[in-house]
């Protein structure tokens, strides 16, 4: 079975599940778990929003005109404070209007620590499970990107907002205050604008991922310098996948990236 890599698809259950595949093709990873498994990297990497063949990728599987011009690569996605779509700007402002001009969550998640993030309103619960988070709760509601930045920015000095990779595949130990509590002692420290935003909503979202056993270390695999991959897959979190305990690859840095499924 030949496809491209691209983020697996997610769904919240008792235990989070996960598919690998390309929309036409889906592998049930979740039956996999505990079983070998193989894929072989062909050498064909492909644009995920041109679809052109690439010699290298940017940004999780952009060539790099697509990369620097495309609206689905713009700067606010990483720094959402940039954001311009609720004044009709942008690199597409169509593209801008349907994704960034609509409302969106200010979270706090636990990773490998506590770290506050944005995601829209219609990604949640699968922004979590993307990051691999323990568990989230939403902190307030905006109605555009933009405002979503203006807040995570306020609250950053006190929350990193990225995540450690190998201690999250760790499953580190959080010690922590409770996510509800934390919450409101946060808005205290919001500047009286942006208090308003802030939900009721005290509901912590928790995530059992599909791990036979964490790891004290991990090791990451790269597509770049092992084409092919082999072993028994003995967990999923976040979008990696675990390979015989202690071996990890993420699937979605690697979008666009052709596989030969060999099992």
């Amino acid at each position: 079975m030949e496809f491209l890599l691209q983020k697996m698809k997610t769904a919240q259950d008792e235990q989070v599940q996960y598919w690998l595949g390309d929309g036409t093709q889906e592998i049930n990873l979740n039956a996999l778990i505990g079983q070998p498994i193989s894929f072989r990297f062909t050498g064909a990497i492909f644009c995920r929003e041109c679809q052109k063949k690439i010699n290298k990728s940017f940004g999780e599987g952009f060539c790099f005109t697509c990369f620097s011009t495309a609206a689905s690569a713009s700067p606010c996605i990483l720094h959402p404070e940039l954001c311009q779509a609720h004044l009709g700007l942008g690199r597409d402002p169509d593209y801008e209007q349907r994704h960034h001009n609509q409302p969106h969550y200010v979270y706090l998640a636990q990773t490998d620590q506590l770290k506050v993030g944005i995601t829209r309103t219609t990604q949640k619960p699968t922004r979590w499970i993307d990051q691999g988070a323990a568990a989230a709760i939403i902190l307030a509601e905006v109605p555009n990107r933009y405002l979503s930045g203006v807040l995570e920015v306020a609250l950053k000095s006190q929350f990193a907002d990225k995540t450690n990779w190998q201690r999250m595949l760790q499953n580190s130990p959080y010690d922590g205050p409770a996510l509800d509590e934390q919450k409101w002692e946060l808005e205290e420290s919001l500047p009286a604008d942006l208090t308003h935003y802030w939900t009721d909503d005290e509901q912590i979202w928790s995530f059992n991922y599909p791990v036979l056993r964490y790891p004290d270390k991990v090791n990451s695999l790269s597509l770049d310098k092992q084409a092919q991959v082999s072993g028994t897959l003995t967990g999923i979190r976040g979008q990696y996948l675990y390979l015989d305990h202690s071996l990890v690859i993420n699937i979605r840095k690697h979008t666009g990236y052709q596989i030969q499924w060999e099992n």
